[in-house]
This record gives C-alpha cells, sequence and structure tokens, in this order.
C-alpha cells in the first residue's frame, strides 16, 4: 500500500474502494512504529485510531454520511487541543494534561470524518525554530537524521514528510509552519490573521499566531483549508466572510501576474544554493508568463527585532499563568511561600522559553516599554503599511522561505540570535497579517530547499494558483526512508 499518496488521491482510493479506512489506518501505524525511534515526529499516538478507522467504515458501507475527508490520518501539532487527548506543548508543565474540548479546527476536521492520528513534537510552547527546544527531545530531518527539521512545528512537517500520516496542523507565529515546511520539503500554509479560528490552540503571541495546514501537495492544502477555514464565533479574531472553495480554478496559472522579488530577503545572507534556486524559481515563473520585478522593503531590516519585541511580550504574558498550581506536573506546595514556589517549579522551563519569558518581561516594563515594546507596534505598523503598499504593484512577493538549507542537530542551539536571524524572511506576512505559502522547490545535497510567496489578505485562492503554478514545474524525490 502506498502511504505517500496526496490527501485528494487517498479520498479517490476510499471512495472507488480500492482500499478501507482500516487497512490504510493500519499501515499508518505500522509505519510510526518502525520509523519514530528514528525521527521523533509524535509525542503520542492515538491509541484509538483503528477503532475510530473500523466505525468510518461501517458508516461508508452503510452509505451514512461520513464527511469529505472519509477517514483521513492526520496529525496534530501539541498545542492545539484534542479532546481526551494529552496537550503537552512539549513542557514539562503541561506533560499530563489532557485537554477537556476539541480546538475550533479540530471539531471541523473530526465533522468531515478526519481521524486523528497523535500529537506533534514542537519546540515547548512553539518558542523555537528547529524543534530542539522539546521537552522530550529533538524530532530529526526524515531527509538526513542528523540534521533539524525545523520548527516549531517540525514534528508535523516530519509526520507528514515521512508518511506518517497523510496531512499535519500546524501554527505559525513567525514562520513555524513555513520553515520546517521548506526543511522537510512539503507544503505549509500560513493564512490570513482571522481566517482560521484560533480556538483551542494554546497562545503563545495571539496577535500574530495562526494555525495553519502542513500538507503533501499544494491541492491537498486548498483541500485542508476548506474544511478549517471560516469565522467562529468562539474567536472574536476571526473574519467573517463568505465561503471560498479554494481548490476551485486551482490550475489557473500565473500568465499576466505580476511577482515581486522582495531584494532585502533574495540577496544578502543567502546561501548560495538557496539564492541559485530561487532565481531558478523566479526564472519559472517568468517562463509561466509571469511578470517578475525587483521590489523594495526597507523595514524588512527592522522585522526581526519588532518581532522578537512583541512576540516575547505576549509570551511573558501568556506563560504567566503556568505555576504549577492549576495545573501542572506532580509537585507538592508545601514548604514553600508563593514565589518561592514559583520560581521552583519554572527552573522546569527550557532555555529557549526562559530566555524568552525574561525578554518578555523587560520589554514591557516601567520605564523600557515606551523604548522597546510601543516602539515595536509602531514598526510593525510601518511594516504593514509597506507590505500593503506593495500589493498595489505586485499580486504577489517572493523569497526564499529559509535563508539557509538544513543544518545539522546542535549546530546552532547555542546560538539564539543566528536562530532568530533564520526568521528574516518568515515574519513580515506574521507582522503584517497576510497569508503565505512554502512550496518544496528543490533537493540541493539531499536537504530540501522551500520557495515562499505571498498575496495580500484574504487572496488565499490567488496565492495557492501561484503556488499550484510552480509546484507544477517540479518533479521531486520522495524522501529516502
Amino acid at each position: 500500500m502506498n502511504l505517500a499518496i496526496s490527501a485528494v488521491q487517498y479520498v479517490e482510493e476510499i471512495k472507488n474502494g480500492n482500499i478501507s479506512v482500516e487497512e490504510f489506518v493500519t499501515k499508518t501505524l505500522e509505519r510510526i512504529e518502525n520509523v519514530e525511534k528514528n525521527l521523533h515526529a509524535y509525542i503520542s499516538v492515538n491509541k484509538n485510531a483503528l477503532e475510530e478507522a473500523k466505525q468510518i467504515d461501517k458508516k461508508i458501507k452503510s452509505k451514512e454520511k461520513v464527511g469529505s475527508l472519509l477517514g483521513m490520518p492526520i496529525s496534530i501539532k501539541d498545542n492545539i487541543c484534542v479532546k481526551g487527548m494529552k496537550t503537552t506543548c512539549a513542557s514539562k508543565l503541561l506533560e499530563d494534561f489532557v485537554a477537556p474540548y476539541d480546538a475550533t479546527t479540530i471539531s471541523r476536521l473530526k465533522s468531515e470524518g478526519a481521524i486523528v492520528m497523535g500529537k506533534t513534537n514542537l519546540d515547548e510552547f512553539a518558542m523555537g525554530l528547529t524543534t530542539e527546544f522539546s521537552y522530550f527531545g529533538p524530532s530529526r530531518n526524515p531527509w538526513n537524521t542528523s540534521y533539524v527539521p525545523g520548527g516549531s512545528s517540525g514534528g508535523s512537517a516530519v509526520s507528514v514528510s515521512a508518511n506518517e500520516c497523510i496531512a499535519s496542523l500546524g501554527s505559525d507565529t513567525g514562520g513555524s509552519v513555513r520553515n520546517p515546511a521548506s526543511f522537510c520539503s512539503v507544503v505549509g500554509l500560513k493564512p490570513t490573521y482571522g481566517l482560521v479560528s484560533r480556538y483551542g490552540l494554546v497562545s503563545y503571541a495571539n496577535s500574530m499566531e495562526q494555525i495553519g495546514p502542513i500538507t503533501k501537495t499544494v491541492e491537498d492544502t486548498a483541500f485542508l483549508l476548506n474544511t478549517i477555514s471560516g469565522f467562529d464565533p468562539f474567536d472574536n479574531t476571526t473574519i467573517e466572510s463568505e465561503r471560498i472553495d479554494y481548490r476551485k480554478n486551482l490550475d489557473a496559472g500565473v500568465e499576466g501576474k505580476r511577482i515581486g522579488v522582495v531584494s532585502e530577503m533574495t540577496g544578502e545572507g543567502l546561501d548560495s544554493a538557496v539564492a541559485k534556486a530561487s532565481r531558478r524559481a523566479i526564472s519559472k515563473f517568468q517562463e509561466l508568463g509571469a511578470e517578475c520585478t525587483e521590489i523594495s522593503l526597507d523595514f524588512v531590516k527592522y522585522a526581526v527585532a519588532t518581532y522578537y519585541v512583541i512576540a516575547v511580550t505576549e509570551a511573558g504574558s501568556n506563560l504567566a499563568r503556568y505555576d504549577n498550581i492549576r495545573y501542572g506536573f506532580d509537585f507538592d506546595v508545601e514548604g514553600y511561600e508563593f514565589n518561592a514556589y514559583i520560581k521552583k517549579v519554572r527552573k522546569n522551563f527550557g532555555p529557549e522559553l526562559t530566555r524568552r519569558m525574561i525578554l518578555g518581561a523587560f520589554t514591557p516594563s516601567a520605564g523600557y516599554a515606551g523604548k522597546y515594546f510601543l516602539k515595536a507596534l509602531n514598526v510593525k505598523n510601518k511594516i504593514r503599511s509597506q507590505v500593503k503598499q506593495a500589493f498595489k504593484k505586485v499580486d504577489f512577493l517572493i523569497a526564499p522561505t529559509v535563508p539557509v538549507l538544513p543544518f545539522k542537530l546542535g549546530e546552532k542551539i547555542d546560538d539564539p540570535l543566528a536562530l532568530y536571524l533564520l526568521d528574516i524572511n518568515t515574519i513580515i506576512a506574521n507582522l503584517s497579517g497576510i497569508p503565505a505559502i512554502s512550496v518544496p522547490y528543490e533537493i540541493v545535497n539531499g536537504l530540501p530547499v522551500g520557495i515562499q510567496l505571498f498575496a495580500d489578505s484574504m487572496q488565499e485562492r490567488a496565492l495557492l494558483q501561484a503556488a499550484y503554478a510552480i509546484e507544477q514545474t517540479t518533479n521531486l524525490p520522495g524522501v529516502p526512508m
């Protein structure tokens, strides 16, 4: 049985009776068991997945309504709540927390017949770019297990790339869906802020984060977006808009479209292999009939500093609730006064989480808020304004997803600044609230390179059409393991 099939192919195979849900889920569970010791994509696996598959098969045979996903095996990043399953955020403080409800995205997937295969690994509380900052240990890149898979949604990208599921949901605050998608040669979409509900997502930085799909193809991304997008009364940041079929006219092409090549993201600082792949992708778009012109977004040089000031400030506020009193691990309060207890408990936070909490307490503090946080908010508005102006001249922006190739585990773990700079090409989408997608483009020396496209707010359909057009020009190998 071919576990490498896309979501669209899976649905056709089930509809045609070529395979059963039980057969596919059984083979998927066997695949997980065989490769997890080398990859560590999952933190936990759904013990009821096979029984759920059997129930869906029964419904299909009796012609009951099942939903458009027909038992599709999907993994979920472990900071998104799934009722009755652990939601650990890859942290000791939540290692035994069982979610009492489903996130809205999970409710929507389940209503269409999806099966949650398990919860995937991430950097602790989604703070990191390599999935090395997990309390449960790092995930590994299936293209070369000595290398990082990207982060923070590394486990999700690994599970899709290594055929441990059909698709996955991750979260993207500064590139956490697109970064690992690029490193693992899968498709990752960060939707427009408010297009997908954040209800049930454990918050990191509320003003910038979005749940997004990680899939094997652009059409699969459109398929999943049809299911998870839309207004949610439980999340007042979601946008009320007409329903769109993102798969419709997916092959419309890019002829006559204008693509802005962002000079600040495609020039200095790129790995030579990434730069060459980017130039080839731009040339390919021109061959497809698009007009590619260089465009400058000079506020990009302030983007990393702006993003991290805002992100750590919001994170510091969100993480203040984790005192181990309302929920947490087994550690008795007896013998401690309040502050001493909290201090002792929080020594269990990992190094990256601790670093960001300290920064998050400092940046908005008295005497420094104006110097850092308020100034960052002002620059964020300027970045958003500049991006909006750019979309009056072009339909899309293009840049490599990550400025470097995947690197070895441990190579950058002690250099936080080097890690933060990896976000430079992705965070513009989060700061300005626009959609962005990473599409696999090349394999260089056995390591994947992704190309990133941006569109204006709520222009996901056009963005997916452009991504589909460039995807059709590639013929990449499958994962080697």
